[in-house]
This record gives C-alpha cells, structure tokens and sequence, in this order.
C-alpha cells in the first residue's frame, strides 16, 4: 500500500494503483499513482543516444501512452527525498505493467455537475475526499457497534419486505409479491418492538429502509441507511436521549481521533465530540424562540419546518456552544400511534427529534406498551387493528416500557463535513428520479 512505503528504507518495491496525472517531459517522465491508501511520485529518467536523441524504450513509451485511470503495477526503487511534495518519497522506475487502460477521454471533471458525478460514481469516488468519506463513515459505524457490543446490545437483521405499513401507507413502496403484493419497509420499527416482547432486552439495526417520498431536497432519499436502537424498562424518552448522546459521542471521537488531521485538511472542518448533556428544548419552547428570532413556523400543523430546525440550531449554537439539541415532546397530532403521550396531557408525546448543524438526523421516543392504549391511539389515526393484529399481539403477552430511535447515517455524514447534499455521502444514491448506476 501507498500509505506503508514511507516506513519503508530505500531499496526495490512494487506498487499497484491507478494514473492519476502524467508528465511527459523530454529528460524525464513523472507519474502520480493512486491507491485507496494515498499517493506516490514516479519517476523515470529518458534514455537518450549519443546526439541527445530520445530513444523509444520502456518503461517510457508504455508511460507515453498511459491514461488517466489506468491501473498498473509498478516496480522499481524507492527513495526519500524531502524535496518531493508528495510524501518526501519518489520510486524511480524499472518495470510498469499496465494491468487495465482506461479510455483516455474521462466523462467528468472537476468541476462537472453533481448529477453528472453521479452519472459516473465510480470514477467520482476516485477522488481522494470521496474515499474518505467512506473511511469515515466505516469508523463512525464501528464506533457505534463497539459501543452497542460492549453495553450487552443484540444486532439485529429485520425484513425489508412486509405484509402491512409500519408507519404511513403515505410512502410506501408496493412490490408484487407471489400472488399478493408486500411493501418495502419504511424502518425496523415493529421488528424492533417485537424484540421488546422477546425479552432482548437491547438491539441495535444498522440497514436499508425505504421511503416513496417525491422530494427533491438535498437531504432525502428514497432509499437509506437507517440506524436503530432499542432498549427495555425506561422511565421516560430521557433514557433513550441519554443513549444516543452516549452513541454519538463514541461515533464523534473515534472520527475525530482517526481522521481529524485529514477532515480538516481535505474538507476544512473540524470534527468536534460533542459534550453531554446535548441541550434539550420543548418543541413549544423552541418555536417561541425561534419566533422571538424573528421567524414564525408557517406550517397548518404542529411541527418544526427546516428553517425554523436551522433557527433554534443558530440558537443553540450561540448560547451554549453546541452542534446538537433535542428538540422533545412534539404533539400527538404529528407523532405515530405508538409514540406515548405524557400524563395528564395527551396532546404531547414523549418523542423528540435530534437536531445536527441545523437538520433533523434522528426521531425517537418513548414507545406505548399498554395494549388497550395502543389500540385505542391507532384507531385514533385511522388505522385498522386489524390491518396490524400481527404488531398487536406483541403486546398482548406482556411487554416492558421500551423506547428508541432511528437515525439516518447519511444525514449526519453531510452534517459532519458541511457537505450540501446527502448525495455527496451516500455510495449510491437512490431518489425519484435516479436508479442507476
């Protein structure tokens, strides 16, 4: 690996990466190759006769001809030498095999739009920021499943294809399915309270989830990463706040403490850990705030809009210094049928939504567990009990107080490195009108 040969002394090695720029120059030929660890100067002197004439050897006219893109493998001697920019290091060729030429015409550039760059992902994640991303994102994610392992959690793989919607018929995708038709899950919700009943206790899901939303907005996707959390016997939606903030706060410093330098480097940022407690505002509170800023939420409901999350986030960031707040108790008018609603006031929920650099990553809550409640708060929505006996019956042969949440990995990747669309740190994106590649 690139990364390794500085640690190497001087002597032979071999190398494999792709092109990424050429210098052909009459004495001599320089070559950065690229590998996912990094990159390295190539150098080959020309061989020239007696007159100063060029002569046409190799590796020289293999060297010529090469692409942007092509992968090679190389072989010759390393050297370090603190006057080369790129690492104080350089090989100076013997050998170059060209293991697979690319099309000298590259379809993207630089400066090419993002739906173009998607067009050509593959080439797009050559670039050095897109690879970290990805790093990073591996980090984030084993940070979180080390904590969740070392706290006694049970990971789960839930189906992504059911019987009947989990939240909202709304946005569903439905798929034909054998002689009936199934529907694409919107998130692990049911599966994750079925784990209550069952007496795990604590789970965790880090998978696909599946929203027919039509947006067009830089932050959705109709296809995503969903990370879930659940846990038996709390008080109240505090526990479970409590638990994501632990959660983030090992996401945010293994980041920072493994790829801090190169974040700051390649996307001017810097990855801050977070302090706990995150602050917590009521959704009420929050939108008197945001009004006192001079910005009143026009929505006909109860919720937050964008503008007003980016208001109260402004807020939070100027009065206490931070990146993170959970804006809590949202009212049941706009919170699922399985949310709880405080005592003595069942117009508001035990639920919140966590607010990062001004955008909603996460929603959790505590759940309702008492089965005569829950029925009653579905029909209240709409909903059927018999369209969802088969999540009924969880709670028919006892069930603890339980809550959690899901949070979308994506989201809080755009937040992390300042990224102004999800589509810049999702592998593949999928949206309403993109399937490919």
């Amino acid at each position: 690996m690139i990364k390794n040969l500085s640690a190497l002394d001087d002597g032979t090695v071999s190398v494999s990466g792709w092109v990424d720029t050429v210098r052909d120059q009459k004495k001599v030929q320089f070559v950065v190759l690229r590998d996912e660890s990094g990159a390295v100067q190539l150098v080959n002197p020309r061989t020239t006769d007696a007159d100063g004439v060029v002569i046409a050897d190799e590796p020289a006219t293999s060297i010529s001809g090469l692409a942007q893109g092509t992968f090679v493998t190389v072989t010759g001697q390393l050297k370090h030498d603190e006057r080369v920019k790129l690492g104080g290091i350089e090989i100076k060729l013997a050998t170059l095999t060209v293991v697979s030429a690319a099309i000298p015409e590259t379809p993207i550039a630089a400066d090419s739009s993002l739906d173009k760059r998607m067009d050509w992902r593959f080439l797009d994640l050559r670039n050095p920021k897109q690879n970290l991303i990805f790093r990073i994102q591996t980090t984030f994610e084993h940070a979180l499943r080390t904590y969740w392992i070392e706290h006694d959690f049970i990971e789960l793989h839930t189906p992504k294809l059911m019987a009947s919607a989990s939240e909202s018929r709304a946005e569903l995708f439905e798929v034909g399915y054998f002689d009936t038709k199934a529907y694409l899950a919107q998130s692990p919700q049911f599966f994750k309270q079925m784990a209550q009943s069952a007496g795990f206790g604590k789970i965790f899901e880090v998978g696909p989830a599946f929203r027919a939303d039509p947006s067009f907005t830089s932050r959705h996707a109709t296809e995503f990463t969903s990370v879930d959390s659940e846990i038996s016997w709390i008080n109240s939606h505090d526990d479970v706040m409590t638990l994501h903030e632990d959660l983030m706060v090992a996401g945010f410093t293994a980041v920072q403490a493994k790829h801090g330098d190169e974040v700051k480097a390649l996307f001017d940022v810097e990855v801050t850990v977070p302090s706990t407690p995150f602050p917590r505002i009521p959704l009420a509170e929050a939108k008197e705030i945001v009004k006192s800023r001079g910005y009143e939420v026009p929505r006909d409901d109860d919720d937050m809009d964008p503008e007003g999350e980016r208001q109260i986030a402004a807020y939070v960031a100027e009065k206490y210094g931070h990146e993170f707040v959970f804006l809590t108790d949202y009212a049941s008018s706009i919170r699922p049928f399985y949310h709880m609603r405080h005592e003595g006031d069942a117009s508001i929920t035990k639920s919140y939504d966590l607010i990062f650099n001004g955008t909603e990553i996460s929603t959790g809550a505590q759940r309702e567990h008492r089965i005569e409640v829950l029925e009653a708060q579905a029909i209240e929505k709409g909903l059927d009990p018999k369209e969802i006996e088969g999540y009924l019956d969880f709670f028919r042969y006892g069930v603890p107080s339980h809550g959690g949440f899901g949070m979308g990995l994506a989201r809080v990747l755009m937040l992390m490195l300042h990224q102004a669309s999800i589509r810049e740190v999702t592998y593949l994106f999928r949206g309403p009108t993109r399937l490919e590649p």
